[in-house]
């Protein structure tokens, strides 16, 4: 997979890997690289994949570098966040300290995610892009919902702040209210704002179950932990 990187060549990008490649795809695969190090012990690439992640931070240290403003999506964000998430979860090697720290890193995407919900149509949820200047602004997509409910519910479970749980539970029942999870447990695709969401795109992709079933597993365990240790205080 490192093949394809080339941010650490002089003159090159730090973070970003070439077309026809997309920066959000680069923020998975340093996810990945860091899962790689927790479960091999193989620290070769560290060095690599701290510069990376660091260098892509942009001025207020939520991964929204001035390079990808022009076409800066939610769900690009978060695969940015899930990596420091990773890390934090996993004891990836800490940034030097003058640099940010992974758990914040991950608070400060979920915090800057947060203030852009939308009760305007909907009944709430996240766009697919940042900014309204951006094509494909209008349409709220379940990866971008999806992702910040992973980070939300894993944000919850390790830092134990309520807040965090309850934006997880508030993004659950928004995208179960919007049909974007059926009956059935398909994960649809997401739905235009422009009609209010009347009209649900019904394709299907493999990273939609994944994210609402990784942060369901997070909000699983701090209930179940919870209440273990409610059975263990009555004995």
């Amino acid at each position: 997979m490192m093949d394809y990187y080339t941010g650490y060549q002089p003159g090159d990008v730090p973070g970003n890997i070439p077309d026809p490649y997309y920066w959000w795809e680069a923020g998975a695969m340093f996810g990945a690289m860091v899962e790689y190090w927790y479960y091999t012990g193989d620290d070769h690439w560290n060095n690599m994949t701290t510069q990376a992640l660091l260098h892509q931070v942009g001025d207020n240290n939520n991964f929204m570098p001035q390079n990808q403003t022009l076409s800066l999506g939610n769900d690009d964000q978060i695969f940015w966040a899930f990596a420091a998430m990773a890390a934090a979860e996993l004891g990836y090697p800490d940034p030097p300290k003058d640099q940010p720290q992974w758990l914040s890193l991950a608070e400060n995407v979920f915090n800057s995610q947060a203030t852009r919900w939308d009760m305007d149509t909907c009944g709430g949820g996240l766009h697919w892009q940042v900014f309204e200047y951006n094509g494909g602004y209008s349409y709220k997509n379940t990866i971008s919902n999806g992702g910040f409910f992973d980070v939300a519910a894993r944000l919850a479970r390790y830092t134990g702040n309520d807040t965090f749980a309850e934006w997880a539970d508030k993004v659950w029942d928004w995208t179960n209210s919007m049909g974007f999870i059926d009956d059935e447990w398909h994960v649809h695709d997401g739905a235009d704002s422009k009609d209010n969401c009347t009209e649900v795109n019904t394709s299907q992709h493999a990273y939609l179950p994944a994210v609402y079933l990784h942060g369901a597993a997070n909000m699983y365990n701090i209930v179940s932990v919870r209440q273990g240790c409610s059975t263990s205080d009555d004995t």
